[in-house]
């Protein structure tokens, strides 16, 4: 009984002792939290809304790809002899890139011309004796059959022969080669990948609302990170006839790949559409949209404090949204120090430098 009790005690205190230290865990993790001292004041720039005139247009941003991209397989089996390419070169049509040993065809292609030949000349002994009627004409059919078979033995070596010459298919540069000299390959093995970007292809996603003023063979304005400032001119290549699950529907733009404004694989490209210009529109800067909110939100400087308001935008351009509801002529926009306020938060306003 004794030793019950003393189990009993036991465990009784070890359940006091670890609610304690759970209670107090939780007001040491409680005291670290961190809590924004409603006095203290908030360093913020602010913008005066206004008017301008402003394009409305919209933007439609993707990513340039080759026009063509293949790999360039060996067509032969045999050891590589020959290698005239490396990453990076750019080789024309018709281009030889690598070589494969061909002794062994060379010495059967031989062969099989000489058969040939002896197969010519007995068709044509033949003929004569069959026109002398020296022979019946059964043997004349059995030499244009032999003559025939050793024709296709011979094409059929010349053709393994000229597939032992790795040839490009188009121009385009060398962006990768997976063999060296002396390599031993077999037919299908990928060589080399091709890639063409004399033109380029740049697809962009439109929505539904915007899908019908894409038309193929329209001319469009691009413009590049790559090269502020600079209007490329693209084709429209197609228009996609089924959206993604966003509802939005691939277009591809066919664009020349200027010497004066390279433009490599990979890069992004914006298509612009301008509509048309809206006079006297009141607008806000884009940095003083709250990226985070769904519904378009911006803080306002009032009597010291930051105050929370709710717009509804309209035309867009690079730098500022027009204002259809929401705020007026005049009123500070907070453009930096956003992201450590909340409604109603005390802030010092300093001047943009």
């Amino acid at each position: 009984m004794l030793k019950k009790l003393i189990i009993a005690g036991m465990v009784i205190g070890l359940v006091v002792l670890t609610t304690w230290q759970l209670l107090s865990n939780s007001k040491e993790a409680k005291g670290k939290i961190y809590r924004r001292d409603p006095n203290a004041r908030t360093i913020v720039k602010t913008a005066k809304i206004g008017y301008k005139d402003i394009t409305d247009g919209r933007q439609f941003l993707g990513t340039f790809e080759p026009n063509r991209e293949i790999q360039v397989l060996a067509e032969a089996n045999g050891k590589i002899v020959l290698v005239s390419v490396k990453d990076g070169d750019f080789v024309g049509a018709g281009t030889l890139i690598a070589k494969i040993d061909d002794e062994m065809l060379q010495y059967q292609l031989m062969a099989a011309e000489a058969s040939w030949q002896s197969a010519v000349s007995d068709r044509q002994h033949y003929e004569n004796l069959v026109a002398d009627d020296a022979i019946p004409k059964m043997q004349l059919d059995k030499a244009i059959l032999a003559e025939k078979v050793a024709e296709a033995q011979l094409k059929q070596l010349q053709k393994q022969l000229k597939n032992t010459q790795i040839i490009s298919p188009f121009a385009g540069v060398i962006t990768a080669k997976m063999f060296d000299l002396g390599s031993v390959v077999g037919m299908g093995t990928p060589l080399v990948r091709l890639t063409d970007i004399g033109l380029l292809k740049l697809t962009v996603n439109v929505s539904e609302k915007d899908v019908f003023k894409f038309v193929i063979g329209q001319i469009v304005k691009i413009q590049t990170d790559v090269h502020p400032g600079v209007n490329l001119a693209g084709t429209v290549l197609s228009v996609g006839n089924k959206s993604d699950m966003a509802r939005n529907y691939p277009v591809q733009i066919l664009v020349q790949n200027s010497g004066n404004f390279p433009l490599k694989a990979g890069m992004n490209g914006t298509v612009v559409m301008q509509e048309n210009i809206k006079t006297r529109a009141l607008v806000v800067p884009r940095q003083a949209l709250l990226s985070s909110a769904k519904q378009p939100q911006v803080y306002v400087a009032s009597d010291g404090k930051a105050i929370l308001k709710n717009l509804v935008l309209g035309a867009a351009t690079n730098d500022d949204f027009e204002i259809v509801e929401g705020l007026q002529e005049g009123e500070e926009v907070i453009v930096s120090g956003q992201i450590n306020l909340e409604n109603g938060a005390a802030i010092d306003v300093q001047p943009i430098k």
